[in-house]
């Protein structure tokens, strides 16, 4: 059974940081594409930050420079460190893992930036 499993969410200050942790169970990790998505009220979801399994990585332009997506392929986890946050930051965001084919969801963590 495949398991990804967010944490870190929360409520920051504009100009604050968060730093989010996917821990994933039941899939090859090693090999998976991993990306964290995000989605606000009123709007669609969207792609943040994506790093394959050979630790190639990319942004949404509206990151770029504020948010670094790693994985720890040891502890079969995925992070999101988010600096120099803004109101427009504020979502529920998600894991996600792409493998063979398949992508699963987390559950989603809360995150929210007040000014």
């Amino acid at each position: 059974q495949v398991q990804l499993v967010e944490s870190g969410g929360g409520s920051a200050q504009a100009g604050g940081s968060l730093r989010l942790s996917c821990a994933a169970s039941g899939i090859r990790f090693s090999i998976s594409g991993m990306g964290w998505y995000r989605q606000a009220p009123g709007k669609q979801r969207e792609l943040v930050a994506h790093i394959t399994s050979g630790e190639t990585t990319h942004y949404a332009d509206s990151v770029k420079g504020r948010f670094t997506i790693s994985r720890d392929n040891a502890k079969n986890t995925v992070y999101l460190q988010m600096n120099s946050l803004k109101p427009e930051d504020t979502a529920v965001y998600y894991c996600a893992a792409t493998v063979l084919g398949q992508r699963y969801w987390g559950q989603g963590t809360q995150v929210t930036v007040s000014s």
